[in-house]
């Protein structure tokens, strides 16, 4: 059978292409590196940080934000202020309302003090109209006894005894002023306790807008960096409107997922170390601080398809806060990478996983 020239090329073709690919095949295998070993398992993910959102308190209009996208703050920092007249009128008014109260406390102060007079004086009446009855008592019992040995005439005994009935009626009235005088204090006194509690109210309603006027400034909870201004000045927000988006800086870490084979044997604690596609040559520590308690499939963005038809644990290595803070202006979030987790306690870190960080 003879071949024809053109059949024979392409079968040289074919031949050679199949070597190249056995070759390719061959190096890949056996120069590819396999790994740290046994003791070390990793995953895909992506660098993270506790986001924090910077939200008004009270509805209103912004006045004015003080920081831009991409600055670093300090906690307690001012970052935005909102406008204040409706506030401080608020203020002013509870303000004047304190002063009428404290007038009115005033006045019933002295009302107090003017009852109290008033009970002094009846008593004091009183005691006038106890001893004229005594005086007519006594008056009327020698009149009776004279009357009855007949030095004293009849008109002299019925006179006596109308001064004592006079008398008595007398006291008796003095008495319900009295009584009436000590009802006016109490009325007083409830006056002033009223009174009272109206400044204690003013004082707690300027307390409460003072909190509100201090709260209008929105600033910084903790130190960090401003990753996205959601408004502007001069937009009006609601209450828990959004105005900045901050990330803490000091709570960065990386999630990635685990096979159901090798979740259980992460403890927390263990050593991570974290190289990011970004920046392949530094290789960044990391512990492991949470590995969730119920599987789930891989995400979509994290492994690939035949991966994802395995159950997955979610895992969280955090980056110390002492590496964060000298890196500052280096951390970023959303970077992918890779995360390889110490399994084995007494395993060394290979050469190629030691510690690298930026200078």
């Amino acid at each position: 059978m003879t071949v024809s020239p053109s059949l024979k090329k392409k079968l040289l073709v074919a031949a050679a292409a199949a070597v190249v690919v056995a070759l390719a095949w061959w190096g890949w295998t056996g120069l590819a590196d396999s790994g740290p070993g046994e003791g070390f398992v990793n995953g895909n993910g992506r660098i993270e940080a506790t986001e924090i959102d910077i939200a008004t308190k009270l509805p209103g209009r912004i006045e004015d934000i003080l920081v831009r996208e991409g600055d670093f703050v300090a906690a307690g920092q001012p970052l935005a202020r909102m406008q204040l007249e409706t506030l401080e009128a608020q203020r002013d008014e509870a303000l004047a309302m304190r002063q009428q109260a404290e007038h009115s406390v005033t006045a019933a102060q002295a009302q107090v003090a003017l009852r109290e007079a008033d009970v002094t004086a009846a008593l004091a009446l009183v005691g006038q109209r106890e001893s004229e009855l005594d005086a007519a008592q006594r008056r009327l019992t020698r009149s009776s006894t004279l009357s009855s040995e007949g030095a004293a005439s009849i008109q002299e005994l019925d006179d006596d005894r109308a001064r004592v009935r006079g008398a008595q009626a007398t006291l008796a009235a003095s008495k319900a002023q009295a009584a009436a005088a000590r009802a006016a204090v109490e009325a007083a006194r409830a006056q002033l306790v009223g009174a009272q509690s109206s400044v204690s109210a003013a004082t707690a309603s300027i307390s409460r807008i003072e909190a509100d006027i201090r709260d209008s400034e929105l600033r910084s909870p903790r130190d960090g960096r401003v990753q996205v201004r959601v408004a502007q000045p001069g937009e009006v927000l609601g209450a828990g409107g959004r105005v900045l988006n901050l990330l803490d800086l000091s709570d960065v870490y990386i999630t990635f997922f685990l096979p159901e084979t090798v979740a259980g044997r992460v403890a927390l604690g263990s050593e991570v170390r974290i190289i990011l596609d970004a920046a392949p040559e530094y290789v960044i520590p990391a512990t492991v601080s949470f590995v969730a308690s119920a599987a789930q499939f891989t995400p979509k963005t994290v492994e690939t398809a035949s991966e994802r038809q395995k159950l997955m644990f979610r895992v969280r290595a955090q980056i110390s806060q002492e590496l964060l803070r000298e890196h500052l202006n280096q951390v970023k979030t959303g970077l992918p990478g890779v995360a390889w987790v110490k399994l084995d306690a007494k395993a060394e870190w290979p050469q190629n996983l030691s510690v690298r960080v930026p200078e």
